[in-house]
C-alpha cells in the first residue's frame, strides 16, 4: 500500500434521495427476498442471500457477473435501528469461504417528504483503489434499488 494514502482516502460516502418512504427503503435493505433483487452492479444476478439481520446475526450473498464468476460477501450486523439505521461488517471471500479484508458499512435513512434520504458510508479499505471499485459498484446496486422501489 502507498504510505502516502490516509485514511480519508480509504473510506467511501454515498448519498441517494429515493422516492420511497423510509420504512420502505429500510425494509428492501433487511429482507433477503427484497435485498436480493437489487444487490450487484449493473447486469450482475444475486443467486443466493441469506440474512439474520438482529444484532450478531450474520448475512452471507453470492452476486454473478455476466461473465459467470460468483463472487461472495459475509458480514455480522453490529447495530439495527428500524427504520433509522444498520451498521454491518462486509468482507469478500476468498476460495476457502474465508473472509478476506473487512470494512464497516453505516446506513442511514433519513425521511424527507415522503421520499428517504439515504447516506451510505463504508470504512476503511485497503487501497484507494478497492474504495473506488466498491463507489462503482455500490453506485450501481443504489441505481438498481431506486428502480425496484418504483415497481413495488
Amino acid at each position: 500500500m502507498n504510505n502516502a494514502t490516509t485514511i480519508p482516502d480509504r473510506q467511501l460516502t454515498i448519498t441517494r434521495t429515493f422516492d420511497a418512504p423510509r420504512s420502505l427503503v429500510f425494509k428492501v435493505w433487511t429482507q433477503p427476498e427484497h435485498f436480493s433483487r437489487w444487490l450487484g452492479p449493473k447486469d450482475f444476478t444475486a443467486i443466493a442471500c441469506h440474512m439474520k439481520v438482529q444484532v450478531g446475526g450474520m448475512y452471507r450473498a453470492c452476486i454473478r457477473s455476466p461473465e459467470g464468476t460468483d463472487h461472495w460477501m459475509q458480514g455480522i450486523y453490529r447495530e439495527i435501528i428500524d427504520p433509522e439505521r444498520l451498521v454491518f461488517t462486509f468482507a469478500w471471500e476468498d476460495e476457502n469461504n474465508r473472509p478476506k479484508h473487512e470494512t464497516l458499512v453505516t446506513v442511514t435513512f433519513e425521511e424527507q417528504d415522503n421520499k428517504t434520504l439515504m447516506t451510505f458510508q463504508q470504512a476503511i479499505f485497503e487501497s484507494t483503489e478497492s474504495r473506488n471499485a466498491h463507489n462503482t459498484g455500490w453506485s450501481e446496486c443504489f441505481d438498481r434499488l431506486a428502480t425496484y422501489l418504483t415497481e413495488l
